[in-house]
């Protein structure tokens, strides 16, 4: 069992470890200058009552991970807090910047071979020494890298039995690895301004499939270590890892990604033993699994079009190459591999145990592994996500990401956006935990939701569609309970980004279970911009689009800078389960493969969209009947 580890001090333990790095990263902080750079208190930060939209990375990727230092990252955990906080750093040789600052972020190197790493960049460390590590630090070429990676890592790493590489030097390598991780949050946390969450990935893969979690802590109160693939195989293995955690006062919360590269894994019908689902199975996974993962640089795993016909905007950064690699043939696994089909799933689950397994709220993020967090404009896409993999023009539109997809498939990520009170890591976590939160495809528009049960009058304007929202029913990630007299009214607001492009319309997707047990659902549009009207079919003629492909250029000339309305379900059952969350749709903009074609003087590729209809997607209002 893992003792408690507190930040404070931290700065100091690794100063006596002998802690070195390449010039290329940043000291981490000492502990008095930790301490002299004192951050506000939390009661000296103004709250709304109302909560504010706080936009961050949950999944990023620095040198301390082998994959990126391999694909050449050299950014250390606090050059990452300072890129997220808007300075500029060096990747790949080229200057790079965030165009916003963050409000948060955390970063997740992975807890498999975070030791090996330790050892790797410390010249005093244990293992520093060792003859791989050596030919590590001298590799040049991408094609030496990719060799040794699939020697070192993806082939250990991606069985039954993963082990450490033979240059592992024991378990306090790790310890000082973790040390470093967690004195880059502690020196860069700025209640009020910038918030960081301590945080690692565990990467289970078995057989190929993807089942990672990043796991987040709410405070300092963390242990000494974390557990990697290496040390827990499965997921339920990590469940009863945090609660003994918990039991020793800690508060953490995972969150699953890539389902879209899960081998039907990650929304299973069985345990990790075979066994099917129980009631203590679905508690267990729903108390430490708030949240899952929606989009990243390797795809949308929201739907695919190849099992969505009927939606038609199904067709979004698919990743189709996913199903080249690792025996992950997308088409043998179908929906099962798809978060609308997974939380949808989850209600079979809640109808017969009374515990949703799958009870899923919504994040966003990059899985960067340029230690760049959120970096996710398409016109900004030069250095790629993967160190040399995808850092030019040519790889991108010619290579792949060895072993997951190629790099036209690639994109440059999403935005978790989280509703608190203030921007401190408490408020952001509990936000999290409660699953009030929302995904963007990479801007920041702003979203809201809120259902209540009966009728209600439409929303006046957006400040009393949220006070409504709260004192009358619940927000995204809420839950509503039956029986109702009328079916539930949902109300919904969506900003753009400021100087982003307009909004086309916002749309509500339902779930529920049939008489068999299976997912079902449909897209409703709700409010849309200017004066269309809606077809025979019942959906909303398309916005028009203004892009220039050959300029890579396009005008905010069609489409609204704001919408509002509200909704009530027209096929609504009072006996059965369902849920409901929001889709919003800007209008179309080029793609970031269009940038780099115009700017290279290139053609587009062929067989890939040269524009994309950016979108963010809310958590979940889900409905139950009482039992």
């Amino acid at each position: 069992m893992n003792k408690p580890l507190t930040i404070a001090g931290i700065g100091l333990l690794l100063l006596a470890s002998g802690c070195r790095r390449p010039a290329t990263q940043e000291k981490t902080a000492p502990a008095e200058a930790v301490k002299a750079a004192a951050p506000a208190k939390a009661a000296e930060i103004l709250s709304n009552p109302l909560k504010e939209a706080y936009f961050g990375e949950q999944h990023l990727h620095t040198a301390y991970s082998l994959d990126a230092y391999i694909g050449g990252a050299r950014l250390a955990p606090s050059d990452a807090y300072r890129f997220a906080k808007g300075e500029e750093v060096e990747v790949g040789g080229a200057k790079a910047r965030l165009r916003r600052p963050l409000d948060w972020a955390a970063v997740t190197d992975h807890a498999e071979y975070l030791g090996e790493m330790y050892s790797t960049m410390n010249e005093k460390a244990p293992g520093y020494d060792h003859a791989q590590l050596k030919e590590l630090r001298a590799l040049r070429t991408i094609e030496e890298r990719e060799k040794w990676f699939i020697e070192y890592v993806q082939k250990p790493n991606r069985g039954t039995t993963p082990r450490h590489a033979p240059f592992f030097a024991g378990d306090e390598t790790t310890v000082s690895g973790w040390k470093v991780v967690l004195a880059a949050a502690a020196e860069h946390d700025r209640p009020g301004t910038f918030t960081t969450i301590p945080a690692f990935e565990w990467s289970a893969a078995p057989q190929g499939g993807n089942l990672h979690r990043n796991v987040f802590f709410r405070d300092a109160n963390v242990p000494d270590r974390p557990m990697s693939y290496v040390d827990i195989n499965r997921e339920d293995g990590l469940w009863a890892w945090m609660a003994g955690l918990e039991k020793q006062g800690m508060k953490v919360l995972a969150i699953p990604h890539n389902s879209n590269a899960s081998k039907g894994m990650m929304f299973p019908s069985t345990n990790a033993a075979g066994d099917p689902i129980n009631l203590e199975y679905a508690e267990t996974r729903s108390r430490y699994e708030p949240l899952i993962e929606m989009m990243q640089i390797k795809g949308n795993s929201e739907v695919h079009r190849w099992f969505w016909a009927a939606d038609e905007f199904s067709n979004f950064e698919n990743a189709d190459s996913l199903g080249d690699y690792s025996g992950r043939d997308l088409k043998a696994f179908g929906k099962q591999n798809w978060v609308r089909w997974g939380v949808t799933k989850g209600l079979a689950y809640e109808k017969a145990l009374g515990v949703n397994p799958f009870h899923y709220g919504f994040v966003g993020g990059t899985d960067s592994h340029n230690g760049t967090p959120s970096n996710v404009d398409e016109d900004n896409f030069a250095a790629g996500s993967h160190g040399a993999g995808d850092g030019t023009v040519e790889r991108r539109r010619t290579s792949e990401i060895g072993g997951w997809l190629k790099g036209k498939d690639l994109n440059p990520g999403s935005l978790t956006g989280v509703w608190a009170p203030r921007n401190t890591r408490a408020e952001i976590w509990d936000a999290m935990k409660a699953r009030e939160t929302f995904v963007t495809s990479g801007p920041r528009m702003k979203v809201r939701f809120f259902g209540r049960l009966g009728a209600g009058a439409p929303p006046a304007d957006a400040k009393g569609l949220v006070e409504r929202g709260y004192a009358e029913g619940v927000p995204m990630g809420g839950m509503l309970t039956g029986p109702a007299a009328t079916a539930p009214t949902f109300t919904v607001h969506a900003m753009k980004e400021p100087d982003g492009a307009n909004l086309d319309r916002i749309q509500i997707v339902k779930g529920w279970i049939d008489a068999k047990g299976e997912p079902q659902d449909r897209v409703f549009d709700v409010v849309w911009s200017g004066d269309r009207k809606p077809g025979k079919d019942g959906k909303v003629p398309a916005v028009g689009n203004t892009v220039d492909v050959t300029k890579a250029t396009w005008t905010n000339t069609i489409g609204s800078n704001e919408l509002i309305g509200s909704w009530t379900d027209p096929s609504f059952d009072p006996k059965q389960h369902a849920l409901y969350y929001v889709r919003v749709l800007q209008i179309p903009t080029p793609r970031w493969s269009t940038y780099d074609a115009v700017r290279a003087g290139l053609p587009l590729l062929e067989g890939v969209a040269a524009t994309v209809q950016e979108r963010a997607w809310s958590s979940p209002i889900w409905y139950a009947p009482k039992r």
